[in-house]
């Protein structure tokens, strides 16, 4: 049909081809409950607790796997929980006037209670106290974690209350003041809670950063650092994660972007991502074995597979240090050379964080204010 011909200018109708994927199309509304999304599943705070709780735990390398199994055994039961919650919300709500209209979770238990039932309303409503208590220990714990450290403090559950006043005054502390805000009257805790998880996805890029600079680092793990494989997969985690947050200050900043313009920005990231992950392993490959060539020159002209079969043996010593691996006491290490490509580095990612934490919180602000 002609442009008008239906009541539909053409502009609109190709407008809503573009976004038919995305309902609405990706603005920064969508974006950002797409990085909060990341950020309250993949959390900064994880990282922290994860590696807290396991010297709290004195956990040695010879117990890791089984460590490495509860934490597997833990995202499967999370995983399994989210999803029967979300299939019994959109069950419960489907074609009612409730469905799409989420505030926060305690509207959600209210509407569950009026549309599928008092018991399944209360139910989740039990199930919503019990995450609430689990994710405020956890946090609680794993700020008061870092807090300790920082400050030269004892921090671990192991020392007893009057052994450890600060440890676990701070962590009450925290505690309470969470639960002060949750009970502020005619506190928008939907929008609250979506601005701290978008926040938590726009910091994750930076704490991932430093995690592999640290995994990279042997003087503190030793025969534990990354490897090459390991090294790309977390850049491709972290390069998705840069994405996302540069996407949003974008849509922020300029209200109009299109749909398409998102998709391609994706697009063009995404290829720069394969192809510096590309250029990475290629790189390490070509560096191994000039490596190699060097070995062999300087153990009298052995030739390359003798060299390859000395590299062998090397990896299944480093696989006995691995088990018996401690590391160092951080006053016995010295401070990291900082390379000019690195200081630009950090530079860079400091400016970015101080532009995106500042956008997320400009559109939670608007989101409020209607």
């Amino acid at each position: 049909l002609p442009d008008g011909a239906d009541g539909a200018p053409q502009a609109g109708r190709d407008r809503g081809r573009a976004g038919a994927a995305v309902p609405g199309g990706l603005n920064s509304t969508l974006l950002l409950l797409i990085v909060a999304i990341v950020g309250t599943t993949v959390a900064p705070w994880q990282l922290f607790f994860q590696q807290s709780n396991v010297v709290d735990k004195r956990i040695t390398p010879r117990w890791i796997r089984y460590e490495r199994a509860d934490l597997w055994i833990g995202i499967v039961v999370v995983m399994l929980g989210a999803i029967a919650l979300m299939s019994v919300t959109a069950f419960g709500l489907g074609g009612t006037e409730a469905a799409g209209q989420f505030t926060d979770a305690g509207a959600v238990a209210d509407a569950l209670r009026e549309h599928a039932g008092p018991g399944v309303g209360g139910l989740f409503a039990i199930l919503l106290l019990d995450a609430s208590l689990i994710g405020a220990n956890a946090v609680g714990l794993a700020t008061t974690y870092t807090l300790g450290d920082v400050l030269g403090k004892r921090h671990s559950l192991h020392w007893k209350p009057s052994q450890a006043p600060m440890f676990y005054v701070a962590y009450a502390a925290l505690i309470g003041f969470a639960a002060a805000v949750v009970l502020i009257p005619g506190a928008p805790l939907g929008l609250i809670t979506q601005g701290v998880q978008a926040l938590a996805g726009v910091l994750l890029p930076a704490a991932s950063v430093f995690l592999v600079l640290l995994c990279n680092d042997k003087a503190v793990l030793g025969p534990w650092v990354n490897s090459t494989r390991q090294n790309i997969v977390s850049g491709a985690i972290v390069w998705a994660l840069v994405l996302l947050s540069l996407s949003l200050t974008a849509a922020t900043l300029f209200p109009d972007l299109s749909t398409e313009a998102l998709q391609t920005f994706f697009l063009v990231g995404g290829v720069i991502g394969v192809l510096g992950g590309l250029l990475i392993a290629v790189s390490r490959n070509t560096a191994a074995r000039r490596a190699a060539a060097r070995t062999a020159c300087e153990l009298g002209g052995l030739d390359t597979d003798q060299v390859a079969d000395l590299q062998d043996e090397r990896r299944s010593l480093a696989e006995q240090d691995r088990m018996s691996w401690r590391t160092p006491a951080l006053e016995t290490l010295s401070r990291p050379v900082m390379s000019p490509l690195r200081r630009a580095g950090l530079l860079t990612l400091r400016v970015y964080l101080v532009v995106a934490v500042v956008l997320v919180v400009v559109k939670v602000v608007q989101l409020a204010l209607g």
